[in-house]
């Protein structure tokens, strides 16, 4: 049986609707011009709490931002409930271009890069003299991703009072690095955490280091605890619990302005995303001499024209070993 007539018009036959719905598909984005901007604090498991002026907001990523996700610091733009009532859910419309991005990979070998923080302007290596041991190795590979970042590095040697930083301080005084220097007694009384300070106002500064050397009790001493028990109840809500240093948290600076990140503990740094030529940019009294360096040059092979530059006094030949041992990070693991 036929369904329409032996010469149907176009106009008689029936279309097929869309089968995810009766409105056609488009590429036109809303506007979304009544938008409020916002920085991400934290993201747990899909959901994202927001700083919205004074109000902390957790909000949902929106569909039409496809795989592009929002991290700790990035700036957003947010529409929807933004009163930060309990149960209630904003929705990210937008992410701003981000001004710097550090990044890691779990090793390597491996060709996956994860994104840790957005648009920070330092990164403060935590490290213990003594209980734990220091990881130069691991120190190397956090400057390198500083460095390739275009982030400055903040070495921060905790524990003071059960050894000397005189060894490892000279191992990293060619690099230039600005350095605090802590003692457990400090971080009671609170002294550590003023001078820390210092170094971190009007800068977004991201803390990194591994389990025990005191990172996060220093950012404690570093940020209101008012300010952190309600990012904490807040990111609970969907976290089910979780304690907020599983995951990246931003926290506002005390007594200054400026802001902290908390970063979980590091096992392992990888390094595969790193470009090797940018990690040169960081040493500006090196970059000339590498004019001369063949195609595709390591900086770290008997052709490489650094040799020959450092040789001739237009740099500290410290500062080349340096270099070489931050690129050479790379190949080595942290613990050895």
């Amino acid at each position: 049986m036929r369904r329409y007539g032996k010469n149907p018009d176009e106009d008689d036959i029936r279309s097929r609707p869309n089968p995810k719905g009766n409105r056609p598909r488009t590429n036109i984005r809303p506007k979304h011009e009544d938008a409020a901007e916002g920085m991400v604090l934290t993201v747990d498991r899909g959901r994202l709490t927001c700083l919205v002026g004074d109000t902390v907001v957790l909000a949902m990523k929106a569909r039409e931002l496809g795989r592009k996700a929002a991290v700790v610091g990035d700036q957003v733009w947010l529409v929807g409930d933004l009163s930060g009532r309990k149960d209630t859910l904003a929705r990210i419309v937008r992410i701003e271009k981000r001004r710097s991005v550090l990044r890691r990979t779990a090793d390597d070998d491996d060709p996956y890069e994860r994104v840790i923080v957005a648009n920070a302007d330092q990164l403060a290596v935590v490290t213990a003299l003594a209980d734990p041991e220091p990881r130069p190795r691991l120190i190397d590979r956090c400057l390198v991703a500083a460095f390739d970042a275009g982030l400055e590095p903040l070495l921060i040697l905790t524990k003071s009072d059960l050894a000397s930083a005189d060894e490892l301080l000279e191992t990293y005084r060619p690099l230039g690095i600005r350095y605090v220097v802590t003692r457990r007694d400090e971080l009671e009384t609170g002294e550590a955490a003023d001078r820390v300070r210092e170094y971190l106002a009007d800068r977004m500064t991201a803390f990194v280091g591994h389990s025990g050397v005191g990172k996060t009790t220093l950012v404690n001493a570093l940020v209101p605890d008012e300010r952190r028990r309600t990012t904490g109840q807040v990111n609970a809500v969907t976290g089910r619990g979780r304690h907020t240093t599983t995951s990246a948290l931003a926290l506002p600076l005390e007594k200054a302005d400026g802001w902290v990140i908390d970063t979980p503990g590091i096992r392992s740094f990888g390094l595969n995303h790193v470009d090797p030529s940018r990690v040169i940019l960081a040493f500006p009294d090196l970059v000339p001499g590498t004019e001369n360096c063949p195609r595709g040059c390591s900086h770290d092979e008997p052709d490489c024209a650094l040799d020959a530059w450092v040789a001739e006094g237009h740099a500290d030949p410290s500062r080349l070993d340096s270099l070489r041992r931050l690129l050479s990070t790379r190949e080595r693991r942290e613990g050895d």
